[in-house]
């Protein structure tokens, strides 16, 4: 899948969920952009006025619901008020549930009180902390055509058609290129298959079928969510495969160190290539474990019965000595791998593999790498 392709995927149809877990979503994305969550006020707020987007579009918009239309009413309070016009009619046709009547109260009581109302500097920190995510895909025609298709353009419906039939969905765009639509692709589609992995589950599908998620620069979009998912995919006969640079690289992203560590236990098999940091080498040492190794120490004293000190020469001038040698031989409780192993012994496409056959974990060691261009 790529923009402009053949395909089209609207991440927001999801008429199943709820638009709190639509909007939660969102805001979990919106962390990849935030990574020290120094605006933890604004992604809540952020995640409320999307809340209610999602719910206010819904009514007008058929339950159909893209990026685009949400840019539209975040930014353009004309635009807002004329779905109003056309809301007030869809109401008075007397066709709404209650529960649909329920959700358009809630929508425009959350806009017009939380946040076309607010003072203008609030409006517009609010407003540009939700359109870091929605520019993305108003950009470009290619992009939005791609990403927020009309309802029968549409062609790519979420994953679980494709976990039912076996299929593969590859998402082939560049970070390089597009850096934030990217991030915001990929977590979105990585979410979209967590949930639909998880909700076999839910559905008491004893024919679950065996899927696999494979993710390189997985730092760029790891969330704080995929720590519950990995610790409960095995039950779905998930497979999870993923490459990052270093640990520090994943706690960058998450800046918390609990949810990183529930991430990391989580990923039984693991292959550490060559690398510098401290903080990885040191859970890699703490979970390999200590080792008894043997150590030797060497003492050699000189004794001598007669000794004279020449002042010129400003030394010791001995007679009738001799020298002895001791060696002694002990063991210390140490690191099976030091830090110069990790940094200097580990070459280009050598790696220490920390792998279990499902039933124990094997004896940690080094194995030659064989790149498929070779």
């Amino acid at each position: 899948m790529n923009y402009g392709g053949k395909y089209t995927y609207n991440p927001l149809d999801k008429p199943n969920l709820k638009s709190s877990v639509l909007a939660n979503r969102l805001k979990e994305i919106l962390t990849l952009f935030s990574p020290n969550n120094t605006e933890s006020y604004w992604l809540d707020k952020s995640e409320q006025i999307l809340e209610a987007c999602i719910k206010f579009c819904r009514i007008y918009n058929h339950g159909y619901v893209t990026f685009e239309e949400i840019h539209k009413l975040v930014t353009d309070k004309a635009y807002y008020e004329e779905k109003i016009s056309d809301t007030r009619k869809i109401f008075l046709s007397n066709i709404l549930t209650t529960s649909n009547v329920f959700d358009l109260y809630s929508a425009i009581s959350t806009l017009e009180k939380d946040y076309f109302s607010l003072d203008s500097r609030t409006y517009n920190i609010l407003k540009s902390e939700i359109t870091r995510i929605t520019n993305c895909f108003v950009s470009s025609l290619d992009i939005k055509n791609t990403f927020c298709p009309a309802k029968s353009n549409e062609s790519f419906f979420g994953f679980e058609d494709v976990i039912k039939s076996g299929k593969i969905v590859v998402l082939n765009m560049n970070i390089a290129e597009y850096q934030n639509l990217s991030k915001i692709i990929a977590a979105y589609l990585k979410l979209d298959y967590q949930t639909d992995i998880l909700k076999q589950l839910a559905n008491d599908n004893k024919n679950v079928r065996p899927s696999v998620f494979i993710s390189d620069e997985y730092q760029e979009y790891v969330t704080s969510s995929d720590a519950s998912f990995f610790s409960q995919s095995r039950e779905s006969k998930c497979i999870n495969i993923v490459a990052t640079q270093s640990y520090t690289s994943i706690l960058n992203t998450l800046n918390n160190q609990y949810s990183t560590k529930v991430i990391i236990q989580n990923l039984v098999n693991k292959l550490w290539f060559r690398c510098d940091d401290i903080f990885t080498i040191e859970d890699i040492q703490k979970q390999i474990g200590k080792k008894e190794k043997e150590r030797l120490s060497k003492t050699i004293s000189e004794n001598s019965k007669e000794s004279t000190y020449n002042y010129l020469t400003k030394k010791f001038i001995s007679t009738d000595s001799n020298i002895s040698e001791s060696i002694n031989s002990y063991t210390q409780f140490d690191y099976e791998y030091d830090y110069r192993f990790f940094t200097q012994e580990l070459s280009t496409f050598k790696c220490l593999a920390f792998l279990s056959d499902g039933d124990k974990i094997l004896k940690p060691q080094k194995l030659d790498m064989i790149p498929y261009f070779k």
